[in-house]
């Protein structure tokens, strides 16, 4: 290989290199401006059975996106470390700017039913259950993340489809986990 090529390699894996550090340590990250009302969510449906997140408004359909769930999704959640992603009807109760996974929506399991359920078993409900993107630094996977399901018990979509949910879904939008 010519010097020439070797040099544009070297500068093309720097850049490569910098550009996933830039992602992995969220530096210059912006947050995605909040939709217009009329663009908004009021309900996010998630339907564990298709791998689906729905956006309505009023009963409308606004977006579907495909998701990836926790590594062991069928039935209930009933502990911490289980791999489910619990259903039931929730709420968005925090966005979390700087998570781990791109951007996240924390959804406000355990609720007071999941909690004491656990008490009775002796075991943490779990909590920290997110609508998310994917693990900072592996943004390039896009979709392929689908290829399984991967979570702690999380919804995980794209970065750039975390980025859309975000923009039109604020605090407090109600969210049903259905089988």
């Amino acid at each position: 290989m010519s010097r020439m090529l070797k040099r544009i390699a070297i500068l093309a894996l720097i850049g490569a290199a910098v550009a996933l550090g830039l992602e992995f340590t969220q530096a210059f990250r912006t947050l995605p401006a909040l939709a217009s009302t009329e663009e908004q969510a009021t309900r996010v449906v998630i339907e564990k059975a298709t791998r689906r997140l729905t956006l309505e408004r009023n009963g409308q359909v606004l977006a579907r996106y495909e998701v990836a769930l926790g590594s062991d999704p069928v039935g209930q959640k009933a502990r911490e470390g289980d791999g489910r992603t619990p259903e039931g009807v929730y709420s968005v109760d925090f966005k979390h700017p700087r998570s781990r996974y791109h951007l996240a929506l924390r959804i406000s399991y355990p609720d007071a039913r999941a909690s004491e359920a656990a008490r009775q078993a002796g075991v943490s409900p779990g909590s920290d259950i997110m609508i998310h993107g994917v693990r900072n630094g592996l943004g390039w996977l896009g979709g392929l993340h689908r290829e399984r399901d991967w979570t702690d018990g999380c919804i995980a979509v794209t970065n750039a489809e975390i980025r859309e949910i975000w923009s039109r879904v604020p605090e407090g939008t109600t969210v049903e986990i259905r089988p």
